[in-house]
């Protein structure tokens, strides 16, 4: 199957010509909810989840950006369904992230606070392969040196004679604060900062990241940003276009 290229098709036929074990990393926001029917095309939630477990390599990761419309005063809980879904089909939960929108656009209910984020499900094929955690929170005690603790079989807490020093960068926490993005051309681009920090935790350079709803190209850009391989699936024949015309400049 040649990579590094946008299949103009839906993502089920893209997978069926995979062999399994294929992916290294997934990144994608799929259409959800009253936007299911995405350009006049409807997509398949539980077929797509099973092909995507057969396709990933084992300890490869999937991350699924998706968050719920509000429908007749209730939220409709699909992302929830989505992700307890995927781990039917076999995947671990390995995190519940938030992207958090510090610029939203929906100002929500009067009856509610302002919706401000989506969910970053981070999906696991097994034991994770790959981790590359970003390291750009300071630590307040970082430089300083401690004896490890741990709770004894007894609960109280023990003290090795090892000393360990705080880094004075520590990892950043699972919630993402970034920007949303907007374009003329598609109605719903996630950041690129967004796939750029998903792509770097999750895989390593040489490494595969597919995208099955690819819209306007933004997994693909920040793949070859970061010197990884990427596929793309889009049905959309004007998104690929714009996708293409994109990639061009990178």
């Amino acid at each position: 199957m040649e990579i590094n290229k946008i299949y103009n098709e839906n993502c089920l036929d893209t997978m069926a010509r995979m062999p399994n074990s294929f992916i290294d990393l997934t990144v994608t926001s799929p259409p959800y909810d009253n936007l299911r029917t995405y350009k006049g095309y409807d997509f398949d939630f539980e077929s797509i989840a099973n092909e995507l477990y057969r396709v990933t390599k084992k300890g490869g990761v999937v991350v699924w950006v998706v968050g719920d419309a509000t429908i007749k005063g209730s939220e409709t809980g699909t992302s929830f369904k989505q992700a307890l879904y995927a781990m039917e089909c076999g995947f671990n939960l390995g995190d519940t992230m938030i992207w958090q929108k510090s610029n939203p656009f929906n100002f929500g209910s009067n009856n509610f606070y302002q919706q401000s984020f989506e969910y970053m499900f981070v999906f696991t094929k097994g034991k994770i392969k790959t981790t590359n955690l970003i390291r750009d929170r300071v630590n307040n005690s970082g430089g300083l040196q401690f004896k490890q603790t741990r709770r004894s079989k007894t609960d109280f807490m023990e003290y090795d004679d090892k000393l360990v020093r705080i880094p004075k960068m520590g990892k950043r926490r699972n919630i993402f604060s970034m920007p949303t993005q907007s374009n003329k051309s598609h109605p719903a681009i996630f950041p690129e900062q967004l796939a750029n920090d998903h792509i770097i935790s999750w895989s390593n350079e040489g490494d595969l990241v597919y995208d099955p709803f690819m819209g306007s190209g933004t997994t693909a850009k920040m793949s070859i940003l970061n010197n990884r391989n990427y596929i793309g699936s889009e049905i959309s024949k004007e998104y690929c276009e714009i996708t293409e015309q994109r990639l061009n400049s990178v």
